[in-house]
């Protein structure tokens, strides 16, 4: 049984509480996860940001937390996304079994380890070219390919990806796709997110 494809929203660091938390407000029925990227908070920041969420209508089971561990715990969010500088993947699964754990990985090596040590999703990009990250070169969907062709996790693909682009990341045989900029800073993010949604239940409607 095929699973529905997942629609991920990635926080991006510059966009003031008040104004995620509105945006929020309107799209979390659109999404699977929202994933709180604030790299500049303190960890009391991010629980206050979480909390307010909360109070807002955001379900914490689509919350997941960028790299802190303790947060994702103490607010009982979804789980927790790990990148290259946090805790060791090795040393997260073991002491949190029940926590949902994501991985960021950017090659093949990074995916293998991931799997290894029980992660429960792969976030992995670039897939096109982003504003985010002008200076490298993306990862494209022959390498996407090949990262979930020897991986048995789910692999959400992330990166430049536009609603007209859905298509091809599906046929790559991603779980589904992260945005950031593309719905939250759109002009209407709700009716951005509508449209990556419509996109994904086109696919869904198709191949389940």
């Amino acid at each position: 049984m095929k699973i529905r494809k997942q629609l991920h929203i990635v926080s991006t660091g510059r966009q003031s509480d008040n104004v995620l938390i509105e945006i929020m407000k309107d799209i979390h029925p659109y999404i699977t996860a929202l994933h709180i990227r604030e790299k500049s908070k303190s960890a009391k920041e991010l629980v206050s940001l979480i909390m307010k969420l909360a109070q807002a209508g955001v379900p914490l089971s689509k919350v997941i937390v960028n790299d802190r561990v303790d947060v994702a715990v103490c607010c009982q969010t979804r789980g927790v996304q790990l990148g290259f500088q946090s805790l060791d993947l090795a040393f997260v699964r073991p002491a949190f079994s029940e926590l949902t754990i994501g991985c960021s990985v950017h090659s093949m090596e990074e995916a293998r380890y991931a799997e290894r040590h029980g992660a429960d999703l792969l976030l992995y990009g670039h897939i096109f070219h982003t504003q985010s990250k002008p200076d490298k070169e993306p990862k494209g969907l022959e390498q996407l390919k090949k990262i979930i062709g020897q991986t048995t996790m789910p692999v959400i693909a992330i990166g430049g990806i536009r609603p007209l682009q859905v298509s091809d990341v599906m046929a790559a045989g991603a779980s589904g796709i992260a945005v950031m900029s593309g719905v939250l800073e759109a002009p209407s993010p709700l009716q951005s997110v509508i449209e990556y949604r419509n996109y994904l239940e086109v696919w869904d409607e198709q191949y389940i």
